[in-house]
């Protein structure tokens, strides 16, 4: 790969186990990770395409890697990344993207996300399961940067269902300290919320039906602060925020109010089973499409002080995670099209989909969108070499 620098993808993979036994080793591990990523930043959906970039670029790769025995077959390519580790290609994503994230201020430790918002959510790879053998399709949960927008840590579960389990074990392998946490309703859990804390990060939870009681007390607390409004009996701080935005033949208001009375948020909270709850929010958004108009309403619990600009912005930079990183994966990358399958194939498969959009965003000339700019690293080897030569944020 490129000359080697404290970011390099080179250096933080070298420690990757190679999973082939040593009379079976004909090509370098990583000639074969490297082919792969270069691939799949230049379009590449499966181990046929894979293997025929690397046929294609044979001359150009020969630049910067050994390539003993000419370019692996599209099987080889396939049986490797069924065999490798996820857990530990998983650990050498995770000290690169670590080493790579430079979190705002001077003041941050290494490797720190820092005061960012960091978004955690799921999404199933649709197409990787497995019918024949009664395989379910992959289900990720990932850990997303807001400010940075990148890919900072994912891990994999059986089902949607097991979130619950998998959204701890991914938070433990994040540098969280000052950064503001964002789950939906499934991780809005008390355990998760104090292992956060514990972290040195604050916390902003998606409240649903899912805590009745607790989602029930929080909505009547909203609803006696309406009625109070303009009264003696009105709270100092009950704040709010109002936003409008206009765009694509659609007109969005958004009303962010926040309380962080001690008063109600004993109320909501008597056992103080959350920690550190500082305030709950109420995000009513009203959306004006032609002469059709819609509103929904959301509630929170954060361990953030009650500034609903703060809180707005966390919300807003959570649902980015859909936006700019699912949307993104399935439109630019195809991934819910992917019909790699096998063993650890596609959780392997799909880090190295992160790898390549964390690699395409931190290009700081980059002006075109990333699926214009996967099309221009085909067409253009010095592209793509700059997009390799490594990541600073």
């Amino acid at each position: 790969m490129a000359a080697p620098s404290p970011t390099s993808i080179s250096e933080h993979f070298a420690t990757l186990t190679d999973p082939r036994v040593e009379r079976g080793k004909e090509h370098l591990l990583v000639d074969i990770l490297t082919i792969t990523l270069c691939a799949v930043i230049c379009g590449a959906d499966d181990w046929v395409a894979v293997a025929t970039f690397g046929e294609l670029k044979e001359p150009w790769l020969r630049t910067f890697l050994a390539l003993p025995n000419g370019i692996p077959s599209h099987d080889t390519f396939g049986r490797v990344f069924r065999l490798l580790d996820p857990d530990e290609l998983r650990r050498c994503f995770l000290t690169w993207v670590q080493a790579v994230v430079a979190a705002p201020g001077e003041q941050d430790a290494p490797g720190s996300l820092g005061p960012q918002v960091v978004a955690v959510d799921g999404k199933t790879l649709r197409r990787s399961h497995d019918r024949r053998t009664g395989k379910d399709a992959l289900h990720l949960v990932s850990a997303w940067a807001a400010e940075s927008g990148l890919v900072v840590g994912q891990v994999a579960t059986d089902a949607k269902s097991n979130e619950i389990t998998a959204i701890p074990a991914l938070l433990k392998l994040l540098a969280l300290e000052g950064a503001t946490v964002t789950i939906d309703a499934m991780g809005c859990q008390t355990a998760i919320a104090s292992q956060i804390v514990a972290q040195g990060a604050d916390y902003v939870l998606a409240l649903k039906d899912n805590h009745p009681t607790l989602h029930e007390h929080v909505r009547l607390a909203f609803v006696d602060a309406d009625a109070a409004a303009g009264t003696s009996f009105s709270l100092a701080d009950l704040t709010t925020e109002s936003t409008v935005e206009k765009g694509h033949g659609r007109i969005e208001r958004r009303r962010c109010q926040v309380i962080g009375d001690p008063a109600y948020l004993a109320f909501i909270d008597p056992h103080q089973a959350w920690p550190k709850l500082q305030s709950v929010v109420r995000i009513t958004s009203t959306r004006r499409i032609g002469d059709e108009v819609s509103t929904e309403t959301r509630h929170y619990l954060s361990s953030l002080p009650p500034d609903p600009a703060r809180l707005q912005h966390a919300v807003r930079s959570h649902w980015g995670v859909e936006n700019r990183l699912h949307w993104v994966l399935d439109l630019a990358f195809h991934e819910d099209s992917s019909r790699v399958r096998t063993d650890h194939a596609p959780e392997n498969l799909a880090i190295v989909r992160h790898i390549a959009l964390n690699l395409l965003r931190a290009d700081p000339n980059r002006r075109i969108g990333l699926k214009n700019s996967r099309f221009k690293a085909a067409l253009n080897d010095a592209y793509l070499r700059s997009i390799l030569s490594g990541v600073h944020a």
